[in-house]
């Protein structure tokens, strides 16, 4: 863990460059146009992480019905192994709760084994599979879901 403060807040418009400078550097990301980030800020829930007044790490979720799917978790590469990605989860938690989200659903490569094992401490269980659902290389999504 660093000794460096982490804060998580709000996603504002002007944090989208940043968001995708992250993302970009990431192969296991959904990778969004900046319009995209932009009507995600406006409509769901985008968190970013900063220590030290940096960007380090952001978490992108949407609004379906009562439930909300995370659609995407990105720490940079100097950052991870800090624990940002599970502060990320616990306060999209904490969001989902307070706007009475029944659970909350995302699918993930199977290959991303650093997200799958971030998922499973965070208490989400696997519940389906798209067979060759992602592209470059295919690949099957694994369906995680957590009960609020």
């Amino acid at each position: 863990m660093s000794s460096m403060p982490i804060a998580i807040r709000i996603a504002e418009l002007e944090d989208v460059p940043a968001i995708r400078t992250l993302e970009v550097q990431e192969p296991n990301a959904s990778h969004w146009t900046a319009d995209q980030y932009k009507k995600l800020i406006e409509t769901g829930i985008v968190l970013v992480a900063d220590q030290s007044g940096a960007t380090c790490g952001f978490i992108a979720a949407q609004f379906l019905s009562s439930e909300l799917e995370i659609q995407n978790v990105v720490v940079g590469r100097e950052f991870l192994r800090q624990g940002i990605a599970s502060e990320l989860v616990h306060e999209i938690f904490a969001r989902a709760r307070a706007a009475k989200m029944s659970a909350i659903i995302l699918e993930v490569r199977e290959s991303n084994h650093a997200a799958r094992a971030l998922y499973s401490k965070s208490d989400f269980r696997e519940v389906g599979r798209r067979r060759g659902y992602y592209r470059n290389p295919q690949e099957d999504a694994i369906l995680y879901a957590k009960r609020l």
